[in-house]
C-alpha cells in the first residue's frame, strides 16, 4: 500500500490563518471533479481554502453517531461502527465539533486531525471543562502528512480533495482499524461501491475492494453543510480485511493502470497502448536478471502477453466486467511469467 510521508504536529497554539479572497482551489482540483462552495460563504470560517464543508444539520450528525452504538444488552454490533465504550477514534475533518460531542459520548477517546487552527479551538471550547476534554486529543495539520495513533474506528466528514490519500491511509495503516465511516462526494462514494459490469466500476473501486468491504450507508444532501457544496454526498463504511490479502499494492495497481485506461476496450487492446509493452519489457529483463535467467535475442514480450492472456481466456475480455479474482488470477498468471507492474 502506498505510504504517506508523517509528521508530528504540535498541539498548542498555531497563528491564524488570513481569510483568502477566494476559495483556494485550484482549477486542477475543479478539473479532478472535486467539489467546491456554490459562492456562499462561511461566516465563521473561511472553510472553503480547506475543501472543508461543516455539517450543520444537527440531525444529521445524531443520526451519523446514533449509527455507530454498540449494542451491550444485545451482545452484537450493529451494522455501522459497531463503536464500543473501549474504543480509539480518529475523526478527520472535526469543523467546529458537531460529530466530535456526539464520538466522545460513546468512546473512549478520540484523535481529532483539524487543518484550521481556528476550527481546532472551537472543537476544545466545546469540551473545556467537561469529563470529555480529558477523553479528546487534537493534531493541527494535514492528515496526509499527520503520525497518526493507534484507533479503532476512523469517522470522517472528508474534505473533498483529500478522499482517495484518506481512504488509502487507512488501509495501510498498521495495525488496521476495525472500520471506518466516511463520507464523501456521492459520486466518489459511488466508485467505492461499484460492481463489476456497472458504469462506475473503476481502477479506484477494484483496490479498494482488493481490501475491504465496502457498503453505501447513508446519502446526505448539500444543504446540511455549511458553506453547501455543489455535490451531493454520501456516507460509507470500509471494513479492512484483516488480514489484508498477500498482495503488493503496487502490482496490483499497475495492472489496473493499464487495463481500466480504457475499460471498454478488450484486455489485448489495452496492452498495446503506447508504453506499455515498453515498460513491462524492462521489468521483465531486471526480473530475469535478478533470478540468473538467460534471455534469448528472439524473446518477444508480446509473445508472452498474448500467450498469458490467451491462456487464462482474458484476451478479449474487458476490465469493465473483471471482478477483482479476475484481475488476481490474471496478475498471478503473469508472475508465473516473470513480468510485473511495478
Amino acid at each position: 500500500m502506498p505510504r504517506a510521508t508523517s509528521e508530528r504536529f504540535s498541539r498548542t497554539r498555531h497563528p491564524s490563518i488570513k481569510l483568502g479572497s477566494a476559495t483556494g482551489r485550484s482549477s486542477k482540483d475543479r478539473d479532478n471533479g472535486e467539489s467546491s462552495s456554490s459562492g456562499v460563504r462561511n461566516p465563521i470560517f473561511n472553510t472553503e481554502r480547506f475543501g472543508q464543508h461543516i455539517l450543520k444539520n444537527p440531525q444529521i450528525a445524531q443520526t451519523y453517531a446514533s449509527r455507530l452504538t454498540y449494542d451491550r444488552r444485545k451482545q452484537k454490533t450493529s451494522d455501522l461502527a459497531n463503536l464500543r465504550p473501549t474504543d480509539k477514534v480518529l475523526e478527520v475533518g472535526p469543523g467546529t465539533g458537531n460529530l466530535t460531542v456526539r464520538i466522545l459520548e460513546k468512546a473512549k477517546h478520540v484523535t481529532a486531525v483539524e487543518m484550521d487552527p481556528r476550527m481546532a479551538a472551537e472543537v476544545t471550547k466545546r469540551v473545556q471543562g467537561k469529563p470529555e476534554q480529558r477523553k479528546l486529543d487534537i493534531i493541527i495539520g494535514d492528515f496526509v502528512k499527520a503520525e497518526l495513533p493507534y484507533f479503532d474506528v476512523c469517522i470522517s466528514n472528508t474534505p473533498y480533495q483529500i478522499s482517495s490519500p484518506l481512504v488509502f491511509r487507512i488501509l495501510s495503516h498498521r495495525p488496521l482499524p476495525r472500520v471506518a465511516i466516511l463520507m464523501f462526494q456521492r459520486e466518489f462514494a459511488q466508485r467505492l461501491v461499484a460492481r463489476p459490469g456497472t458504469e462506475l466500476w473503476s481502477r479506484l473501486s477494484a483496490n479498494v475492494q482488493l481490501y475491504s468491504k465496502v457498503d453505501m450507508i447513508m446519502n446526505v444532501g448539500k444543504n446540511n453543510f455549511r458553506p453547501p457544496p455543489q455535490v451531493e454526498s454520501s456516507v460509507v463504511r470500509i471494513a479492512p480485511l484483516d488480514p489484508p490479502p498477500p498482495v503488493k499494492f503496487e502490482e496490483f495497481d499497475g495492472l489496473g493502470r493499464i487495463i481500466f485506461s480504457r475499460r471498454n476496450k478488450t484486455i489485448h487492446a489495452s496492452f498495446t497502448a503506447k508504453g506499455v509493452m515498453e515498460m513491462l519489457e524492462k521489468n521483465w529483463r531486471t526480473w530475469c536478471s535478478l533470478q540468473n535467467k538467460t534471455v534469448t535475442e528472439d524473446a518477444s514480450i508480446k509473445e508472452i502477453v498474448a500467450r498469458v492472456l490467451d491462456s487464462t481466456g482474458y484476451s478479449d475480455q474487458r476490465a469493465a466486467k473483471m471482478t477483482v479474482d479476475d484481475l488476481l488470477k490474471l496478475l498471478s498468471a503473469f508472475h508465473d511469467e516473470g513480468i510485473h507492474f511495478a
